[in-house]
């Protein structure tokens, strides 16, 4: 398996697909570069090259017992983008990594990012707050910690029904996609979940997306039930200089498995501009 060593030890699992202009994947909590295999092989065959982690604690990198905050995250990406040699890259992030992505942009040395993409992502801030007052209140993170410390099996299982739409009236529900969800998270450690809550809903990403030069697209389902559109996209494009919006009405969270077609062909359109 293609692994790197960072500097504290914790070996980072990697895939590294192709030829061509690279993309660079990030996935939400608790998942894996798994989660990205719709993305993936849609543009392996475009003629793209492919890269996707499992962040530390996620999936088969190690399961170090620190390290499970933002900065570290983004310091393992430069890490990799450096050991990769990568320039001109699209950096694609998904929820969590959504805030990964445009922390690496802002922070990446000159010509290693070309493009960023945030899909239903978590910037700019998530947690309630006195600047932020209609973020969501702690006490829904809380309870996350909760289900994730104490029962993570089962709850891991309830979370697929918002997560991907299948609690909304009418909807289809495949049940591969919810146990593939279930099978990436339980194949993760329960302290990177655990701390990864904090990491996701208590960063705050404004300065990040006001400082990054380059084109941003925005892609956020308007019946996100996760990181609701109204307090994430909907802002996030506000802050950015070079942003472009897509917002879908009645997609959920997590739109890139469900409404792949969609979604591969506005990032294609996008990466191509």
């Amino acid at each position: 398996m293609n692994k790197i060593t960072v500097t504290d030890g914790t070996e980072i699992y990697y895939k590294d697909w192709g030829t061509g202009q690279p993309l660079v994947f990030h996935h939400g909590w608790p998942l894996s570069s798994d989660d990205w295999d719709a993305q993936l092989l849609f543009f392996l065959n475009k003629g793209y090259r492919v890269i996707a982690a499992d962040r530390r604690g996620h999936g088969r990198s190690s399961q170090p017992a620190t390290g499970h905050d933002m900065d570290t995250y983004v310091a393992d990406i430069i890490e990799l983008a450096d050991h990769l040699d990568l320039k001109d890259a699209v950096h694609i992030g998904h929820s969590t990594g959504g805030g990964v992505a445009i922390r690496y942009a802002a922070r990446a040395a000159h010509g290693r990012v070309a493009k960023v993409v945030l899909i239903s992502a978590v910037p700019p801030l998530m947690l309630q707050t006195p600047a932020n007052p209609d973020g969501v209140p702690i006490a829904v993170f809380d309870e996350i910690r909760e289900g994730t410390a104490t029962n993570r099996a089962q709850y891991y299982q309830d979370f697929t029904l918002p997560f991907y739409g299948y609690n909304r009236e009418g909807a289809q529900i495949k049940q591969g996609i919810r146990d593939n969800w279930w099978r990436q998270g339980m194949s993760g450690g329960a302290n990177a979940h655990y701390f990864g809550i904090a990491a996701f809903s208590e960063t705050d990403f404004t300065d990040d997306l006001k400082s990054v030069e380059l084109p941003v697209l925005v892609l956020h389902g308007e019946d996100d039930q996760i990181v609701p559109f109204h307090l994430s996209g909907a802002k996030s494009i506000q802050l950015l200089q070079q942003g472009q919006l897509i917002s879908y009405p009645g997609f959920p969270h997590g739109m890139p498995a469900t409404e792949a077609a969609t979604i591969n062909a506005d990032l294609l359109a996008f990466i191509q501009a």
